[in-house]
């Protein structure tokens, strides 16, 4: 099956950029990304905090059925543009890639389809390889997948 989510990773950089047009609306697409209730679905994460401004803060935190934590991810938000742009940073804790700064940016298409750009730059360009040795393809187009499938229910 074709991956819908695009990643474009030149050798020697040490940022990738992600593409991915989404059968939502823009004003969905961006609550996927702002909405806790609606990143909780997607993500299938808790999400701990969410502050949607300059300044602001984002937790997410994951728990297996003892309650133990497998996943949790911070970061600080630098600027939020409702419907327009988010520039984020991204930390998983206990992962060897260190903080990220993603800007994430939002476009209408049409009346009913969007676009997700993300612009994700690491400390070197040997850490964004190791980030790419994963399934990090597959997982983010997983995600993406899940996100339309989840929002798509609010339309």
């Amino acid at each position: 099956m074709e991956q819908k989510t695009k990643i474009l990773a030149e050798d020697g950089k040490q940022e990738i950029k992600i593409t991915r047009e989404f059968e939502l609306p823009l004003i969905l697409l961006f609550k996927a990304f702002s909405e806790p209730e609606i990143v909780e679905q997607w993500m299938g994460t808790k999400v701990l905090k969410m502050e949607n401004r300059q300044h602001g803060g984002y937790q997410f935190e994951t728990t297996d059925a003892k309650g133990n934590v497998v996943f949790r991810a911070n970061g600080s938000i630098h600027e939020f543009v409702p419907d327009q742009k988010i520039t984020r940073t991204f930390e998983m804790e206990n992962a060897p890639f260190g903080v990220q700064l993603e800007f994430l940016e939002f476009e209408p298409l049409s009346i009913d389809t969007s676009r997700l750009t993300m612009q994700v730059i690491y400390r070197s360009a040997a850490l964004r390889d190791e980030n790419l040795k994963l399934p990090f393809a597959y997982g983010i187009n997983m995600a993406h997948n899940r996100l339309e499938e989840v929002v798509s229910r609010l339309k």
